[in-house]
């Protein structure tokens, strides 16, 4: 009798996601998604747009006030969204 190789379904998904280059883009979704989460209802109310360029979450905020605080915590949320997926995924935040 042969032993066989035994992997686990996780790992077979995540080696098909990185051999046909999907793994980036599910990784970039999964941020966009947190950001409510992460940045609060209130924030998300005056969330406008969100979408990532060159590793750096672009975030259009309709609240001038609101984006001037939100731009001296911006380190916080780039390590809380990361750590919500689960890697690092981008490297800033840009509040427009």
């Amino acid at each position: 009798m042969f032993k066989r190789e035994v992997k686990q379904v996780d790992d077979l998904v995540l080696q098909f996601l990185r051999q046909t280059g999907l793994e980036t883009p599910l990784l970039q979704r999964r941020i966009i998604n947190a950001w409510e989460e992460v940045a609060g209802e209130l924030v998300a109310r005056y969330t406008v747009e969100k979408r990532i360029y060159n590793q750096t979450l672009m975030v259009k905020i309709s609240n001038p006030a609101l984006r001037a605080d939100l731009s001296m915590m911006r380190s916080q949320f780039v390590k809380s969204l990361n750590n919500k997926v689960g890697a690092t995924v981008i490297y800033d935040i840009k509040f427009n």
